[in-house]
């Protein structure tokens, strides 16, 4: 089978690497962000309680974004949207690595935000078309990219932070890259310009699709903890040298790309509600390991757990969703997302708060309790 992809014709193992590759910019400039949070906080002088303040930045340029990318993707279409949206995600990314006060990087963060948002959806609406001409599922294997990336950022981040190199050389690298990346696979992208249909920016899901965007904002408050906070963990609680102030990022970025690899399988074999119950209770189990026992080996094993359990999680939701009865596979996906992706978002400034009243150890205990979340809404759940 072959796609139209502006003047030129692709198949679709084609456009389906070119949508991998994309996901794969887009989780490696997260993924740098990520990695280097502890840094910038060092640099700046910020508590965690200011940090906690400053990140919620970020969710609201993502919710302010909303009503742009859903106006501007029914006019230009999703690749149009990201050849220009992914590069200044990465513009923003390497502002962030030049702040050298507070309010620029709350400028720069607002910023990456309101890109993220634009990439996030043009991406994704990239994967549902390309879904389309496969008669199996094939979402978590471009989620599986965007965690490789994940993982991939976490050891260059290891890399630099053990080398010393500076945030703001670090980002304008991923920025070169990024900045190739899209130069050159642009092209094999899916045209759909004029073809996505316009429509409400958001719609409130039905009640079988608001427990499924519930199991997602549980689920991705935990992933969004694990890559703004997991570094400042083991540099404050675990006390890891510099050299190892990262292997929990990358112990729980290199079980998450893995668990996305074989989620299908999973899924199919045990079903979802089971395979649900099973990464709820393995994020609650690898969190509380990492709390009640604050050493370097358990806690790298605790993070572990915790990339398994939410592995699965987004993908198998999303998927569910396309599935919907009620509302066409894109609004469905676009709603459900909008509700997982606020978790995302607003679980980092959450801990910072919780971490500045009470203790670091402590907001990890809250998120402990967001897998518990997922197993109690995914059992009573319809699925």
């Amino acid at each position: 089978m072959i796609v139209a992809a502006s003047s030129i014709q692709i198949s679709k193992k084609v456009l389906r690497a070119t949508v991998g590759v994309m996901f794969f910019l887009a989780g490696l400039t997260f993924a740098s962000w990520a990695s280097r949070i502890a840094g910038i906080q060092q640099k700046l002088g910020l508590s965690d309680t200011a940090l906690g303040g400053i990140l919620f930045t970020l969710p609201v340029g993502l919710m302010l974004s909303l009503p742009f990318s859903g106006w501007i993707i029914t006019r230009i279409g999703s690749r149009k949207l990201l050849l220009f949206a992914l590069p200044l995600y990465a513009v923003a990314l390497a502002g962030l690595g030049f702040s050298e006060t507070t309010l620029e990087l709350i400028a720069c963060l607002f910023c990456f935000g309101f890109t993220s948002n634009a990439v996030n959806i043009s991406v994704n609406t990239q994967a549902v078309g390309a879904e389309k001409l496969y008669s199996k599922p094939i979402m978590a294997s471009f989620h599986g990219l965007w965690s490789l990336a994940g993982f991939t950022g976490a050891a260059i981040g290891t890399l630099m932070i053990g080398k010393g190199i500076d945030p703001s050389v670090h980002f304008s690298l991923i920025l070169l890259l990024v900045i190739i990346g899209v130069a050159v696979a642009f092209r094999y992208l899916q045209d759909d310009a004029g073809t996505v249909q316009s429509g409400p920016v958001f719609v409130m899901p039905d009640k079988s699709l608001m427990k499924l965007g519930a199991v997602a904002f549980c689920s991705m408050i935990c992933e969004g903890a694990m890559f703004d906070w997991s570094v400042i963990y083991f540099k404050k609680v675990i006390h890891a040298e510099n050299a190892w102030m990262a292997a929990g990022y990358t112990a729980f970025m290199s079980t998450m790309a893995g668990g996305r690899f074989v989620a299908d399988w999973f899924s199919g074999r045990f079903g979802l509600k089971r395979t649900l119950q099973v990464s709820g209770s393995l994020t609650a189990t690898g969190l509380m390991i990492a709390v009640f026992f604050p050493y370097l080996i358990p806690a790298i094993c605790g993070f572990l757990l915790v990339g398994a359990g939410v592995s699965s999680v987004v993908p198998l939701v999303y998927s569910a969703a396309g599935r919907s009865k009620t509302m066409s596979t894109g609004v469905a996906i676009a709603a459900v997302s909008t509700i997982g992706f606020v978790g995302f978002l607003i679980g980092p400034p959450v801990i910072g708060f919780i971490a500045g009243a009470f203790s670091l150890r402590a907001s990890f205990t809250l998120i402990a309790a967001m897998g518990v979340c997922v197993v109690i809404v995914s059992t009573k759940a319809k699925l």
